[in-house]
């Protein structure tokens, strides 16, 4: 993965360039930006740019001296005690790149390591080891490199073992974060970091990018692109006949003709259903009604620009836009974060769910 291997973002992969050609690198950056924005690409082809000056050359994405750190999970034959670290889980991290590249979601992760419904975090064991990989010289006598992914996740003892790190890093040593929700993280460590923020991809480059690397037509190209809003990963879900927010599209259906009928039965089964489904994907679902609630209340306005749907779901907003309005728009969002917090929180699925099909119900019978 080299910088001209990323999708768009030119400006600032010549920024990180120039930064390390210019000897001007901070000891800790973090890249912040939404999914599919392509932060960790650029946080990939930075260290490939750095280290491949030396004798060692980055051999797809292994190098002696760069080493990734991200949110794992505790397997059922591990003592109660074992803190997980990244090493236990990194031929599997290797091979999802290898397969996929630099692009990918948490959701991606999470069901490579067959994590069911845990939640994936990083834990104070692999600040341990991070610490002990840092210490012991670079391999080729320069740059030792860290790419941290989603330290949003680190827990409480991990995050304050990594501040002491980042304060007093070993000699030549780079932190690269690659970051998705920095607000969770301790202000001791944003404040310690240069931020860089990732914007979304430009539709012109999305849209160039599936004609080159997925051969589609300009017109097909062009409608995907929109689409993505700049997310590189949501073009490819678009791509593929079965993704996941198809899944979503009939959750969503189902429950919104049922709690308009106010079909108790029904809902409670809708609840139950939902509720097997693993908690990062439930937090996914939500999102996804989240994302509906508010293009169906744009749709409202008539006017194409300003909504972004894929064809069956503005099918479907077609009759049922006009029960999303100005008095229950906020209402519907409101109950959406509350349940995605409260999922987060490990609360009861089958509660939080069927409370939701009951609020639905409410918000839809809201007059304008």
């Amino acid at each position: 993965m080299d910088f001209s291997d990323i999708i768009g973002q030119r400006d600032m992969a010549h920024r990180l360039a120039a930064l390390a050609d210019e000897d001007r690198l901070p000891h800790a950056l973090m890249l912040c930006g939404p999914d599919g924005a392509g932060k960790m690409a650029l946080a990939i082809a930075l260290a490939r740019h750095i280290l491949d000056k030396g004798t060692f050359k980055v051999r797809g994405y292994r190098h002696p001296d760069l080493h990734f750190s991200f949110p794992t999970i505790k397997l059922k034959k591990w003592s109660a005690e074992y803190k997980p670290v990244s090493n236990d889980f990194i031929e599997t991290w290797y091979k999802m790149l290898e397969e996929d590249g630099p692009y990918f979601s948490l959701a991606k992760w999470i069901k490579a390591m067959d994590a069911e419904n845990q939640q994936a975090v990083i834990t104070v064991g692999e600040a341990n080891e991070l610490i002990r990989q840092l210490n012991v010289k670079a391999n080729q006598g320069g740059w030792k490199i860290s790419i941290i992914w989603l330290p949003e996740r680190m827990n409480l003892e991990c995050a304050n073992k990594m501040l002491k790190l980042i304060e007093e890093p070993p000699a030549m040593t780079l932190f690269i974060m690659v970051c998705r929700e920095p607000e969770k993280l301790l202000d001791t460590i944003r404040s310690r970091v240069q931020r860089m923020d990732i914007r979304p991809i430009e539709t012109g480059d999305v849209c160039a990018a599936l004609q080159e690397r997925r051969m589609l037509q300009a017109d097909d190209a062009q409608y995907i692109a929109r689409l993505a809003g700049g997310n590189w990963l949501a073009a490819l879900e678009e791509l593929n006949a079965g993704n996941e927010n198809r899944l979503f599209l009939d959750y969503f259906v189902t429950l919104m003709r049922k709690a308009y009928m106010r079909d108790v039965k029904d809902l409670k089964r809708w609840s139950e259903n939902v509720a097997t489904l693993g908690r990062e994907e439930q937090k996914r679902l939500l999102m996804y009604f989240l994302r509906m609630a508010r293009e169906a209340f744009m749709y409202n306005f008539r006017k194409r620009e300003l909504t972004y749907m894929t064809t069956d779901e503005e099918a479907f907003c077609k009759k049922f836009a006009r029960f999303v309005n100005e008095n229950n728009v906020l209402g519907f969002q409101e109950l959406y974060q509350k349940a995605i917090r409260d999922i987060g929180q490990n609360a009861n699925a089958r509660m939080v769910f069927f409370d939701i099909t009951m609020k639905v119900a409410v918000l839809l019978h809201t007059t304008q």
